[in-house]
């Protein structure tokens, strides 16, 4: 049963009001996959030499569920985490856990968590959070014998609050996220913890959040701290939504990839293009771009207001949450909850206890 209260309810962030359970496999070299079982959520017994927390072996997911209109539940383009998981686990000289596995896994434990979701609140879902570690105790520097794969869920509300105002942003010119033929275009724990001192730095400059800037010329904006992000150029139904290219060292987002598939449908043109930082400072200072936004499944979709560097700082159009901004927020939303056409099939729903599918 769900352990949330009215009160409780009023406190959700983002990360700390986990469900009561989560999904379990191992995996060996002789065996593969065991079945998946679902088991009270709780602590797990780890080896001080786990493979995986000496040598970085983990990669993770991130996606959510979320009430329908209706009062059922689906989650949101489990099918593409599932693929991406795989290549971050080929990436890292993992097994990979087969599409049907990862989507059932997700589907037994929303199905046994989902009485903490309450109906009638688009701020709040379940995220879930897929991983797979290097769980052999063995400090021998090779790619680990054993696996664990796991599924946890949280109650999240706004990743910046709910409706959050426009995101100030500092453009990290000292510290890069990846390198061509490193790992940024996967989802491996060994590309976040080393994020964080630049987001201190961030904070320390009155930021919330980070700018990358490529890591060989420190010129092209690449994401920020765990999110994509887009700009818009121009305004009304000819606005155009840019975001950068693909190059292999940053994250190919669900949510990006979503909002490009929306803002087409919606009339928007759409660009994909790599984008330097004196470009977008300009085309701020000019007024050709009038809005950026930062998005992802925890962000969904933030607005952002101000950049700023070690040289000054510049506004976004006129520094609020921009119209484009929030109708695409507003049609994402509207898809994730049953509200809008969803022609591509990126709502699975999920069988709850006592409905019949």
């Amino acid at each position: 049963m769900s352990q949330t209260t009215p009160a409780a309810l009023t406190r959700v962030g983002h990360g700390d009001m986990f469900t009561d359970h989560m999904i379990s496999s191992i995996w060996t070299g002789p065996d593969g996959w065991r079945p998946a079982e679902l088991v009270p959520l709780a602590p797990i017994p780890t080896h001080p030499g786990t493979l995986g927390v000496h040598y970085a072996q983990v990669i993770f997911e991130g996606l959510k569920a979320h009430r329908q209109e209706d009062g059922s539940i689906a989650v949101f383009r489990p099918w593409e985490n599932a693929r991406r998981f795989q290549r971050s686990a080929r990436r890292l000289a993992m097994p990979e856990l087969p599409t049907e596995m990862f989507v059932d896994a997700i589907e037994r434990l929303v199905a046994a968590d989902e009485s903490w979701l309450p109906v009638g609140d688009d701020e709040l879902s379940l995220y879930i959070r897929p991983v797979m570690y290097g769980s052999e105790p063995n400090l021998m520097l090779r790619p680990s014998e054993e696996y664990r794969f796991l599924v946890l869920a949280f109650l999240a509300g706004g990743f910046f609050g709910d409706l959050p105002a426009p995101l100030s942003v500092w453009v990290s010119r000292t510290h890069s996220r990846a390198m061509p033929g490193g790992t940024g275009d996967v989802k491996c724990a060994a590309n976040y913890g080393p994020s964080f001192m630049a987001q201190q730095e961030a904070a320390a400059a009155g930021c919330q959040q980070v700018m990358w800037l490529d890591s060989a010329e420190r010129r092209w904006v690449e994401e920020m701290g765990g999110m994509n992000l887009f700009l818009v150029r121009g305004e009304g139904p000819r606005a155009e939504l840019v975001t950068p290219k693909l190059t292999g060292t940053l994250l190919p987002g669900v949510t990006r990839d979503s909002l490009l598939a929306l803002a087409a449908r919606m009339g928007y043109r759409t660009r994909q293009e790599r984008i330097s930082i004196d470009q977008l400072r300009a085309g701020c200072e000019s007024g050709v771009v009038t809005e950026m936004f930062a998005c992802g499944t925890a962000a969904v979709v933030t607005p952002i207001g101000i950049l700023r560097d070690a040289k000054g700082e510049w506004t976004v159009g006129d520094g609020q949450a921009g119209p484009t901004t929030m109708a695409l927020r507003d049609r994402l939303v509207d898809v994730q909850h049953g509200r809008s056409p969803d022609p591509d099939g990126w709502l699975h729903p999920v069988r709850l206890p006592g409905t019949v599918r």
